[in-house]
C-alpha cells in the first residue's frame, strides 16, 4: 500500500500545497527570485514554507514597491 504524503498548509493563505524542498527534485519556489529583504520579512512573519501562489504575489508586490521607491528617489 502506497502512502500519499499529506499536503503542506500555507501559513499565509491556508491552502494546501506540496513543498518540494525535501523532495528528490527542485522545489517550485526555486523558480522565483525573492529579494533578501523579502526573504528576511517572510522568515520573521511565517514559520515553514509558503505556497507558490503566495510567493508569486509577494515577490511581485516586492518588485513593484522597489520600482516605485527607485522612481521616487530619481524624482528628487
Amino acid at each position: 500500500m502506497n502512502a500519499v504524503a499529506a499536503p503542506d498548509r500555507c501559513p499565509r493563505c491556508g491552502g494546501g500545497f506540496t513543498c518540494g524542498a525535501a523532495g528528490p527534485g527542485p522545489c517550485a519556489c526555486g523558480t522565483l527570485t525573492l529579494s533578501d529583504a523579502l526573504q528576511a520579512r517572510l522568515r520573521q512573519q511565517y514559520s515553514g514554507c509558503l505556497c507558490l501562489a503566495c510567493l508569486q504575489v509577494l515577490a511581485q508586490a516586492d518588485r513593484a514597491s522597489a520600482t516605485a521607491a527607485a522612481r521616487a528617489g530619481a524624482v528628487r
